[in-house]
């Protein structure tokens, strides 16, 4: 990014878009839904004048559907939503992951089960990560911490989703989506996109595409079913992302993600400032998860404790990470209000000795 850029206060949700038009998306379909609303708003402003469409469409499941065709003709499109919205695009999310086509979707994630309420919440983290519609199928998760990296997530999204033909989610939270914070925003620039030759841009001399995920010949879906695991296989080993925080000496480590990631690290911090030992390691991509790094992590320190805005989630995807004479333990806080730092500190204190 150029350093030269000027920075600009802005609120995260605001970010996403930015980063959305900047990554070349000129197409955006999506239904309102609080706490990320000013993504559409800002969008159906912008993007109309670039030559863009914005449609606001009757439902979530017209939405993903919308976004499905868009995406098949190779252009870069996305939506955004937050929690029930984003259950009820599960069915055509898996539709595009066995069609493999690349797209964007956004959730600024709010308080559940059910309707629930517009608070903040990680217990999305599940249906982000375990594919959250029916197949063998994953999704890249991409999960920002600062209004910065919504930015600069979202840019990475649409890059990722063309490299792999795959959905590609970024998952934030109503508190990071409506924070406001500098954001260094990328110069404008002539992009030139990846070329599709599988996109359905009509077939101008050459054979037909197909775009399909509705394999009925004897071992056809077996074989493609085993494509989609290699591909998922190759995000593992290319597309880790992490963040470690005073781990060089740590023996006590924080798990934490997204916005619980910031409360950790003032909570490292006030650790630290009574003279213990404590790190913190930050999963950017929450699939592929980073989980060789936190092994290595887990040789050196044998205490870890994973923060999270739920009763547990990603806890579980430590405890298969790390060394088996590490010790895992958890502290969560259901939505409602964030745990101030104190909390965390406190628990620390409990396992650190």
């Amino acid at each position: 990014m150029d350093q030269d850029s000027e920075k600009i206060l802005v609120r995260g949700n605001e970010a996403v878009a930015m980063g959305a038009i900047d990554a070349g998306c000129r197409l955006f379909f999506g239904y309102p839904i609080t706490p990320q609303n000013e993504i559409p708003e800002y969008l159906s402003k912008h993007l109309p004048p670039l030559g863009g469409e914005f449609i606001q469409a009757e439902s979530e499941i017209a939405s993903i559907n919308l976004l499905l065709g868009a995406s098949a003709t190779g252009a870069r499109a996305m939506t955004s939503s937050s929690s029930p919205g984003i259950s009820l695009m599960q069915e055509g999310i898996s539709y595009m992951a066995g069609s493999e086509l690349p797209v964007v979707i956004v959730n600024i994630s709010r308080s559940g089960p059910g309707l629930g309420g517009i608070s903040a919440s990680q217990g999305d983290y599940f249906q982000a990560t375990r594919g959250g519609g029916h197949g063998d199928y994953r999704t890249l998760v991409l999960a920002p911490s600062t209004v910065q990296e919504m930015y600069d997530l979202t840019y990475l999204a649409f890059d990722l989703a063309d490299k792999y033909r795959n959905p590609t989610i970024v998952l934030g939270d109503a508190l990071i989506g409506q924070m406001k914070e500098p954001l260094l925003r990328r110069k404008p620039e002539k992009m030139t996109l990846p070329q599709k030759d599988w996109a359905l841009t009509g077939a101008k001399g050459r054979k037909p595409n197909r775009i399909k995920s509705l394999y009925l010949q004897e071992g056809e879906l077996t074989e493609h079913n085993w494509k989609l695991y290699q591909k998922y296989e190759r995000m593992k080993k290319e597309e880790i992302r992490f963040e470690m925080v005073h781990t060089d000496d740590a023996e006590f480590i924080l798990v934490a993600f997204g916005s619980m990631a910031r409360v950790s690290k003032t909570a490292l911090e006030l650790a630290r400032n009574e003279k213990m030992k404590v790190g913190l390691f930050r999963p950017i991509t929450l699939f592929p998860y980073p989980e060789k790094p936190l092994y290595d992590l887990s040789k050196q320190a044998k205490k870890f404790l994973t923060v999270e805005l739920n009763t547990g989630q990603m806890v579980e995807d430590v405890r298969l990470s790390v060394h088996r004479e590490a010790e895992v333990f958890f502290y969560g806080k259901p939505p409602g209000a964030l745990p101030p730092p104190e909390e965390i500190l406190e628990e620390i204190k409990k396992y650190y000795g």
